[in-house]
């Protein structure tokens, strides 16, 4: 009965795997976590990043897919906050307990690298999801996908201006109908 139970659970993970951020997600993570630690020297260097290779690869894939999951809600806010916040938050987590497991001691330097970077990331995906993009069992390949990143670059990297722009713009409107006193 528990095996049985646990088998479900596996299949349930597993069945909203995105393979398309599992790979970008190991090759980028593994990247920014090899700059952090190229001044530190070789002492763990090489332990930290094959774990981060083989941990996100595996659980990057997991991740995305409940971030995919989450954009299905009925609450657009709620499903925002589990995108940009929850999902990131668990991985960091759990990417920190996992280096300590196998005795990895995970300079300062690069915790908070890879959290800025995780959070920024975390955005974008939210962003390129919400317009189709990184998404499987959609239809689009890995190539369509990347054919669309600089147009979603572009308006990432936009995005607070055009957000900030408009928020400017309705409280204009609303300070303009108000009654003079």
């Amino acid at each position: 009965m528990l095996q049985d139970r646990s088998r479900s659970l596996l299949t349930q993970v597993f069945s909203c795997w995105n393979w398309k951020c599992a790979l970008l997600s190991a090759v980028a993570r593994s990247l920014v976590y090899l700059a952090a630690l190229a001044r530190s020297g070789p002492h763990g260097t090489v332990s930290i990043i094959a774990v981060e290779i083989a941990y996100v690869t595996l659980t990057a894939g997991i991740y995305a897919g409940m971030q995919q999951r989450a954009l299905r809600l009925r609450s657009r806010l709620l499903g925002n906050c589990i995108v940009a916040c929850g999902v990131p938050a668990l991985a960091q987590g759990i990417d920190w307990f996992s280096h300590r497991a196998v005795g990895g001691a995970v300079p300062f330097r690069a915790t908070v690298a890879v959290s800025i970077f995780t959070g920024v990331s975390a955005l974008f995906h939210l962003f390129v999801m919400r317009r189709g993009v990184f998404l499987t069992g959609q239809g689009r390949s890995l190539g369509d996908d990347f054919r669309r990143i600089p147009r979603m670059v572009a308006g990432f990297v936009t995005a607070p201006y055009a957000w900030m722009t408009a928020l400017s713009g309705r409280t204009a409107r609303g300070a303009e109908s108000e009654p003079a006193l």
